[in-house]
């Protein structure tokens, strides 16, 4: 009798085979269909994904600022939701709070000011720590404000001020709101501009931005440059006027961005993503119309935000400028917060240009490897992945070139010689 050997090769039940196919056919045509749709529309099929974000609640610190608009914007519209995770915007009352905060990981992400992020980089303006500029958030829309007391001396300018200075022999006072922020830096340039020696012929102070009106009200200081709302503010008490906007000093200047810690940028890659690709999309938003602009300004204007007037807020972010000493104007440069991202763009040069203003006014000892930390700082990688995900166009070169007020172009070409170039320095 013939005895059968056992088969070495293992049986399949035919209905798990089947079972298998289907499941592997169904697999195949969700990703087809997937790969098929609109990236943006995709992004709710992040939560089940490798892209998906690593934290889906974020806590991203703002000051009461104009500026912190489309943070506020990204959560109010619900576009933070759009892209698997949920924005907290949290409200802090210094940029001292800001950095601690963020250094500690109390927050995740800030609304903060760029030469803030570089100072830190840099082991100035707090302690050293490695930091990410994952995108600007804003060009434009500060100014300097000069007391009333000043102009009825007759003082509207950074002429008059010179002559008032050099005629009248006593200590004058100017706020900015953090030693190496772009306050500071605006500030500084102007004065130097009309031959004022910012640390020889001033006394200058750091206040928080919400403070800056209540302290030039009670006579402490002669003049200030901060965000909006808070020179339109001083005009309406009365107690103040524009002498400049920032946009007068550098047309399309960078001035927030979104900041994280290093640590934070690697370590949750996709959840940075998502945040920028919110704010992109808010941005956007705002940019759009003045109705929206005005929206926005009513969504910003409560105490939980900015604390402001409605009107206060809205005429400045849609252009209408009024210096408080008789002249009004449509301003063709006002705060921005998109333009086909050329606002977003974390350029190289914007980065490089607080380090060289660092150096000038001896904040930096030394000239440093200014396009080396550029890179190292200013995430593009991550910005341009964001970007592709909400269809933000990117500019052709990580560099940009401007011409300041004093005619002087700046393109991060030559870094050291632009920061020695200067007059008055430190």
């Amino acid at each position: 009798m013939k005895v059968k050997t056992p088969s070495t090769q293992p049986t399949v039940d035919s209905q798990e085979l089947n079972t298998g196919r289907r499941k592997l056919i169904k697999t195949l045509g969700a990703a087809t269909t997937l790969s098929l749709i609109d990236p943006m529309v995709r992004m709710g099929a992040w939560a089940a994904g490798s892209d998906a974000p690593e934290k889906p609640e974020v806590k991203v610190s703002f000051i009461a600022l104009t500026d912190c608009a489309s943070v506020v914007m990204a959560s109010h519209l619900g576009l933070d939701k759009k892209y698997g995770v949920k924005i907290v915007p949290t409200k802090e009352a210094s940029w001292a709070a800001i950095r601690d905060k963020l250094i500690n990981g109390e927050n995740d992400l800030s609304h903060i000011l760029y030469g803030l992020v570089y100072g830190l980089q840099m082991g100035i303006g707090g302690q050293q720590k490695d930091m990410s500029v994952l995108m600007t958030l804003n060009h434009n829309g500060q100014a300097i404000t000069l007391s009333k007391d000043l102009f009825k001396k007759g003082v509207t300018d950074g002429a008059s001020l010179k002559a008032q200075i050099d005629k009248e022999k006593r200590e004058y006072t100017f706020a900015q709101t953090f030693p190496t922020g772009t306050h500071a830096m605006w500030l500084y340039y102007w004065l130097a501009n009309y031959g004022i020696h910012p640390m020889k012929d001033a006394k200058i102070i750091t206040v928080p931005p919400p403070q800056m009106v209540a302290n030039m009200r009670s006579g402490n200081m002669d003049g200030y440059c901060v965000g909006e709302p808070w020179n339109a503010r001083a005009i309406i008490d009365d107690i103040g006027f524009t002498v400049t906007t920032s946009q007068q000093i550098w047309q399309d200047h960078p001035e927030k961005v979104l900041g994280v810690t290093a640590e934070f940028a690697k370590k949750y890659p996709n959840t940075c993503r998502a945040v920028m690709a919110a704010i992109l999309e808010a941005g956007k938003y705002i940019d759009a119309s003045q109705a929206n602009k005005h929206e926005t300004a009513q969504i910003i204007s409560p105490a939980s935000f900015v604390n402001a007037d409605v009107n206060v807020i809205q005429d400045r972010v849609m252009g209408h400028y009024n210096n408080g000493i008789g002249k009004t104007w449509e301003d063709t440069h006002p705060m921005k917060f998109y333009e086909e991202g050329l606002v977003n763009y974390p350029f190289l040069s914007d980065g490089m240009w607080f380090m060289t203003q660092h150096k000038r006014w001896g904040l930096l000892k030394d000239h440093p490897d200014y396009l080396g930390v550029a890179k190292k700082v200013n995430n593009i990688a991550l910005y341009k992945e964001a970007a592709d995900l909400t269809k933000t166009p990117v500019p052709k070169s990580d560099m940009r070139s401007s011409k300041l007020m004093d005619g002087v172009v700046w393109n991060g070409s030559n870094p050291a010689a632009y920061a020695d170039s200067f007059k008055i320095k430190a």
